[in-house]
Order: C-alpha cells, then sequence, then structure tokens
C-alpha cells in the first residue's frame, strides 16, 4: 500500500444515525470519520470532503455520501466519485447500504451482512432482511459503484437501526462487523497500521 494515500471507507448513508455509529467506530479502531460529510442528502463537494481526508490525523478515514432518495446521480455520488478517483485517496472498501427505494438504482456486492450477523451472498433490505437478489443490493446512493474500481463492497441494512439489532447502545454491531471485513481484506490491522 502506498504510505502517501490516505486509507479511507466510504458509507452510502449520512443521516444522524449513520453519522453517530460511524463516529462512535472510527474512534474504536483508531481512525476518524468526517462527520461534516453527513446530511441526508450530502451538501459536501467532493473536493471538500478531500480537504477534509487530508487534514484527518489518522487512517482510516470515515466518509459518508447520501442522495436522499434521490434517483440517478446526485449530489452524494458525484461527491462519492471524486473521492474514489482522486490521486491522494486509496479506497480500502465501500459499505452499500440497502433503501426502501426499489426503483433503478442498484450495485453489485461482494458480500452482504444480514441484520442477525450472517454474511451472505443475497442482498439485503433497509431492515437487513435477506432478499432474492444474488450479489446485489438496492440503494439510493449506490448507482455509480458499479464503475468504480474498489477492493471491497461490504452490503447491509440502515446503519443503526436494522430493528435495534445495530444499535449504538450495543455497539452498532452489523456497522462493526462490516468495518472489520473491509479492514481485514485491505490487510489492515485495527489500529490503523498495516499489517507486516
Amino acid at each position: 500500500m502506498d504510505e502517501a494515500r490516505r486509507k479511507v471507507i466510504l458509507i452510502t448513508d449520512g443521516d444522524e444515525y449513520a453519522k453517530k455509529t460511524l463516529e462512535y467506530i472510527a474512534k474504536e479502531v483508531g481512525g476518524r470519520c468526517i462527520s461534516k460529510s453527513h446530511g441526508n442528502p450530502t451538501t459536501l463537494s467532493g473536493k471538500e470532503m478531500v480537504e477534509y481526508i487530508l487534514d484527518t490525523p489518522y487512517d482510516p478515514v470515515f466518509v459518508m455520501f447520501d442522495d436522499s432518495g434521490l434517483l440517478g446521480e446526485g449530489m452524494g455520488e458525484h461527491a462519492l466519485k471524486y473521492v474514489a478517483t482522486h490521486p491522494k485517496i486509496e479506497v480500502l472498501g465501500v459499505i452499500a447500504v440497502a433503501s426502501k427505494t426499489h426503483q433503478t438504482e442498484w450495485t453489485k456486492v461482494d458480500i452482504n451482512i444480514d441484520r442477525d450477523g450472517n454474511l451472505t451472498e443475497y442482498g439485503v433490505d433497509k431492515s437487513g432482511i435477506p432478499e432474492y437478489d444474488i450479489g446485489r443490493i438496492n440503494g439510493d446512493t449506490v448507482y455509480c459503484l458499479d464503475s468504480l474500481d474498489v477492493p471491497i463492497i461490504v452490503g447491509m441494512g440502515d446503519i443503526g437501526k436494522m430493528a435495534r439489532k445495530d444499535d449504538l447502545k450495543i455497539g452498532a454491531p452489523i456497522t462493526r462487523k462490516a468495518v472489520d471485513l473491509i479492514l481485514e481484506r485491505s490487510g489492515y490491522d485495527r489500529k490503523g497500521k498495516e499489517f507486516k
């Protein structure tokens, strides 16, 4: 891995639950969350997000993107593409969050985590319940993910929710599992240092 590039995890959700959950998990794994990237929809540009990422003292950096249910490429996806393809950014992985929209937006995912913490090839819905589609997930800020070259995309239900099975009071175990999976697959340990 290139030391000069910042190690980043992208998350396709930006509401208040996602913000609080990701701030907590970033602290747990020795990383940082760009809290200003939260919003429903995203208001920061990709350029602004990259500036915040480069200013953070620790990796991995968690960044949120949200299109607020708008179809097509909204602000969140434009920002996500900018960040993911920036030469000073190395994307460790993406957490693709399901939404209630079953319109046209979906993406291929490498693995899904249901609300009971099980890894599954089947996509999950907003509540973290497995669906019938294999290897894909419906969401509102996922349209551009297929065009990006990222190591792993993990699908899951609504961060910090899923019938309280990802509640912050119990340590947000589903989101934590998704983050751990990305860090493990990328060869990154939980203190933000690379494995030898």
